[in-house]
């Protein structure tokens, strides 16, 4: 268990923080479930680039560490789907494109191949983070006082009738799409045998 493993196992610890949290409808269970999940998205970032820098790049890394992800999006989306944020179809399509490709790794590993993430995958997580994190801060922040410049800031930015919340949103959900479509499409002679 190499430190960048380790910090992947601290982002499903953090992940389950965050849905104990999201299960309380308290203002401090909010910000709980807000924090835990922005520290479990840099840690999506932190153990990929330790692993990489330091070498340490290891059969249950690789593992653990898209399944970390997958779970953290998920519990993110499944949520905002309760709270009225984002439309279940949204939730399913991205839960489901998870599936298909999770199925489609374990296909190649059986045929020897191990099937890299890709750009647009990554550009994909990078909105699903974003559309989270920024509807996690509308949840945790629109009760308080926008008086307060930082909490004004963050309370308009973070409106879901703002264009960053919508924007990301259908970005996530394209970029789902698209990149769920290129792993079909590049991996295809796999389905084959």
């Amino acid at each position: 268990m190499n430190l960048p493993n380790s910090i992947t196992v601290l982002r499903l610890f953090l992940t389950a923080i965050f849905i104990a949290a999201a299960s309380f409808d308290v203002a401090w269970a909010t910000h709980i479930a807000l924090w835990s999940f922005v520290i479990a998205a840099i840690s999506d970032w932190l153990d990929g680039y330790l692993a990489r820098k330091l070498n340490l790049v290891t059969a249950l890394g690789k593992l653990l560490d898209p399944l970390a992800d997958k779970i953290l999006v998920s519990a993110g989306f499944i949520f905002l789907s309760v709270q009225g944020y984002c439309p279940v179809w949204v939730t399913c399509l991205i839960i489901g494109r998870e599936f298909m490709v999770t199925g489609l790794r374990q296909i190649a590993v059986e045929q020897g191949v191990v099937i890299a993430a890709d750009k647009l995958g990554k550009w994909k997580t990078t909105f699903q983070l974003i559309f989270v994190i920024g509807c996690l801060t509308d949840i945790s922040f629109s009760h308080l006082n926008a008086a307060n410049p930082v909490v004004g800031l963050f309370v308009w930015l973070a409106a879901p009738e703002h264009y960053i919340i919508p924007t990301t949103m259908w970005l996530a959900a394209a970029l789902t799409l698209i990149s769920g479509y290129n792993y079909i499409y590049n991996n295809r002679q796999l389905l084959q045998h």
